[in-house]
């Protein structure tokens, strides 16, 4: 099987891999694609295997990454995925591998990746890219690992957080979704949450991040979506309802 770089070329015929089959997964697939072409500019690559499946790895210069780090001279990996019937036959690290390629063509000094102290849905396995040779380079609450893997020794500079998301938290209280259309999910399951919260008498408030500029000086590493619930970050999982108002359940 062979692999596809989806580019400003392709990218309207292109499977993007996550996306979702029904009329409101189709609207959201296109609030991705629209992303996606605004960040070719920006240096963002979205390689992927040659068939439907989710099967693919998605990097950009760290300078123009949508989170909240100090990585400059890093390439950040948004997303690195290989799943169901996809796995364990080589594909992530050929993925990887050809990654690591572009990235040092580019003269980039290493790749720095958002995951976790354990596997956490919608992140990168911690323990893969370890095995890779990938190090912790900074944390923050209540589980997140910035993880690097540095080309060369010279570089010592390692990536890290910035300081608005170290703590997890945020002043406003009450169930709080930050999202943004970095996965074609996002845009179908926050406005169902505000229907849900309206339902049960509670304020939902929604923060959409939509530049570059709000998602570098977001509260929360993962600005494609984090739910915070009384000013604590909760998870990052993109919640349906009945998850949402267990969460909202469990707090009373």
């Amino acid at each position: 099987m062979s692999f596809i770089q989806v580019d400003e070329t392709n990218i309207e015929r292109e499977h993007i891999c996550c996306a979702i089959s029904d009329k409101k997964g189709e609207t959201c697939v296109s609030s991705k694609k629209s992303w996606m072409k605004e960040r070719f500019a920006d240096g963002l690559v979205f390689l992927k295997l040659n068939e439907r499946g989710k099967v693919f790895i998605e990097y950009i210069p760290a300078e123009k990454a949508w989170c909240p780090i100090d990585a400059d001279g890093y390439i950040y990996i948004n997303c690195f995925w290989v799943s169901g019937q996809f796995k364990g036959k080589g594909y992530g690290k050929q993925l990887l591998e050809r990654c690591i390629i572009d990235a040092k063509e580019k003269g980039a000094i290493g790749l720095t990746v958002l995951s976790s102290a354990k596997k956490m849905p919608f992140l990168s396995d911690p323990k893969y890219l370890k095995q890779k040779g990938f190090q912790v380079a900074d944390t923050a609450e209540p589980y997140f690992e910035l993880l690097y893997l540095n080309f060369d020794k010279e570089h010592s500079r390692k990536p890290r957080f910035k300081t608005c998301v170290k703590n997890g938290s945020i002043d406003q209280k009450g169930p709080v979704v930050y999202y943004s259309n970095q996965c074609p999910h996002t845009d179908k399951y926050a406005p169902l949450l505000m229907d849900a919260a309206k339902q049960k008498g509670v304020e939902l408030q929604l923060f959409k991040l939509d530049s570059m500029e709000a998602a570098r000086n977001a509260p929360t590493p993962f600005t494609t979506y984090s739910f915070f619930l009384e000013g604590k970050l909760v998870t990052n999982e993109i919640l349906t309802e009945k998850k949402f108002l267990q969460y909202l359940e469990a707090k009373k």
